[in-house]
């Protein structure tokens, strides 16, 4: 079987292959590119494997004219911008030790052993610059299958890195087949390490439960997420209930990772993912918002298009029913409105901190009528 693409084919790409080559050594896509280029999904980054040191690397780089940046020289990593594309090439590794967050690893010229390292067996796939696959783990037809299953055993596995339970479940939200169901080795090995979570930060256990929740439909993965004990040790207090109604709601809706963990819920979302102010504020707004009485043009006028369309959707997954008929027509209704009345037209009359409480109370009184009270009606 063998892979394409643009990316392949760019002649930076195949220049430095070409260089590595030339010097006698070895140089394999791996991971994240050659499993998509196989599912037909776009490629984002070109990680390289190869038998060659990262100080070799480097030097045959820079003899090629290529820009080298010591991305993660320690653990064998270098950044080689060739003719404008970035290409991380990794030395063949294997662990030595591992904690559960980091690992000390050693380098090697075995590429089975450097695929006996990785997470799962669709990650352990490589690919010759001519495209040709290599499949030292028998992950092929695990990828075909759909089937996230981790490499060797789960458990061993878990324990060189806890963040591979979330990673698990996030593979099994993008690349799994729900129809197939996950792997039950694979959730027993997380069900059973799930403590060792708590040793991750909270900003690594947050960029992984971003990229779950922004997937096409995370219900199962979230729902598996459940049945193991995870969810509600990463965010005590939620509820995914109401989540597969929410995804069947959104239909055409693109998917945003902020609606979906605003409907989850939690003690303090933004505490326990560490998300920024922007985000935080977005999804708690979402959420006080999600049981209100205000129409949907109300709320874009209070809250934005964005989080509008999310409190709608969440409203309606919660109480299990539809979205009020033209419900985004409204939304943009709503977030181009302007409040008729400003301070100006009470004053005199009216000064200080009464300016400011009657001007919220003319606001609600303007948002209850769904926008339409004019500026006259709400002076009266």
């Amino acid at each position: 079987m063998k892979i394409s693409g643009d990316w392949i084919d760019h002649p930076g790409t195949q220049a430095f292959c070409a260089a590595v080559a030339q010097a006698g050594y070895q140089a394999l896509f791996v991971g994240g590119c050659v499993r998509n280029a196989l599912l037909g999904v776009a490629v984002a980054d070109v990680d390289i494997a190869t038998d060659a040191r990262p100080e070799t690397v480097s030097n045959i780089a820079e003899k090629a004219g290529f820009r080298v940046i010591p991305t993660g020289i320690e653990h064998g990593t270098v950044t080689v911008i060739a003719r404008g594309v970035a290409h991380e090439v990794t030395t063949f590794r294997r662990d030595v030790e591992t904690d559960g967050r980091r690992a000390v690893v050693a380098f090697s010229s075995d590429v089975a052993e450097d695929a006996a390292r990785r997470d799962f067996t669709m990650n352990a796939l490589y690919a010759r610059v001519d495209g040709s696959v290599l499949d030292p783990l028998a992950g092929l037809g695990d990828l075909i299958a759909r089937r996230v299953r981790f490499v060797g055993e789960a458990e061993a596995r878990i324990r060189e890195d806890y963040l591979r339970i979330l990673r698990f479940f996030r593979f099994y939200a993008v690349y799994g087949d729900p129809m197939a169901g996950i792997d039950a080795e694979g959730l027993a090995a997380c069900a059973a390490n799930a403590e060792g979570i708590d040793d991750l930060s909270r900003e690594r256990i947050g960029a992984e439960m971003r990229k779950l929740l922004a997937a096409r439909d995370p219900a199962p993965a979230i729902a598996a997420m459940v049945q193991a004990g995870i969810l509600a040790q990463i965010l005590p207090g939620s509820d995914a209930k109401a989540l597969a109604i929410l995804i069947h709601l959104e239909g055409d809706v693109p998917p945003r990772w902020q609606r979906r963990l605003a409907l989850l819920g939690g003690a303090d979302p933004g505490g326990d993912l560490r998300l920024s102010k922007a985000e935080t504020g977005s999804v708690t707004a979402v959420r006080d918002e999600m049981a209100s009485p205000l129409t949907p043009a109300a709320l874009a006028w209070k809250l934005g298009a964005e989080d509008a369309c999310d409190a709608v959707l969440c409203r309606a997954a919660l109480f299990e029913t539809l979205p009020s008929p033209g419900w985004q027509a409204e939304i943009a209704r709503g977030a181009a409105a302007v409040f008729p009345v400003s301070a100006a037209d009470l004053m005199p009359g009216v000064q200080g901190a009464a300016l400011g409480k009657k001007l919220r109370e003319i606001q609600a009184r303007w948002l209850a009528s769904d926008l339409v009270l004019r500026k006259s009606d709400l002076l009266a």
